[in-house]
């Protein structure tokens, strides 16, 4: 096993619930979604919609309002713009902190050389007005969001785009980073050395592991310690 095998090239993180605290942002949004578009009818129905939202946290949210909507576009896309401008109001309302180490992670990742990349299931706006609220414009060398030619999570497209945007060598040379079942399915799917899970979001330990989870950390504090493990593997 030559060691050049293990070098580690690019980290490529999730936001909400990983490098982004989460308070409970997302149910927020979603509630005022459903409030503004009427996709539930019941409080039953609200209620097992908190939970498909719960469990599919991560993925692209359009595709997520899109199954919630039973396939009615017009209302999924309503309920998508409603939830994006509710985010970003609480995000502007100061709502947004860095998960504690994650800014002093992407700084020491870089001074290594180490290419960093931010993903998100949220729509680019949203992810802006995040990055804007941190103050984080410079600290990643790629920033991805689902778009034109890029699937949201489950799909491998937001690892793959960003090994090929920071010109990493290749997927063996990858790790991706994220809270939930979404994060480590899209990082299984590039064939990343590492699909990491971190407990400071939607899912638990359990959850991740179930999902493949290569390792599980209690956050992303914590990398470190791992990618020295992984590096002298």
């Amino acid at each position: 096993m030559g060691t050049h095998h293990r070098d580690i090239s690019l980290v490529v993180f999730d936001m909400a619930g990983t490098t982004v605290e989460d308070s409970g942002l997302v149910q927020q949004s979603f509630l005022a979604a459903d409030a503004h578009a009427g996709l539930s009818k019941t409080d039953d129905d609200r209620q097992r919609m908190l939970e498909y939202v719960s469990d599919t946290m991560g993925q692209s949210k359009i595709v997520v309002f899109r199954h919630l909507s039973g396939g009615n576009e017009e209302q999924a896309q309503a309920a998508n713009k409603e939830f994006e401008r509710c985010y970003a109001q609480l995000v502007d309302d100061g709502r947004c902190s860095a998960v504690p180490g994650a800014e002093e992670l992407l700084g020491s990742l870089r001074e290594q050389s180490i290419k960093t990349a931010l993903t998100t299931g949220f729509a680019h706006e949203t992810q802006m007005s995040i990055i804007r609220a941190l103050g984080w414009e410079d600290v990643a060398d790629v920033v991805l969001c689902p778009g034109d030619g890029v699937r949201g999570r489950p799909f491998p497209d937001m690892p793959l785009t960003a090994l090929m945007r920071a010109g990493a060598p290749s997927v063996q040379s990858m790790v991706v980073l994220g809270d939930t079942t979404s994060d480590i399915t899209t990082g299984l799917r590039a064939g990343a050395l590492a699909s990491v899970g971190v407990l400071t979001g939607a899912h638990d330990a359990t959850q991740l592991s179930a999902a493949g989870a290569t390792h599980v950390l209690d956050s992303v504090a914590d990398l470190p310690g791992l990618l020295d493990r992984l590096r002298s593997a």
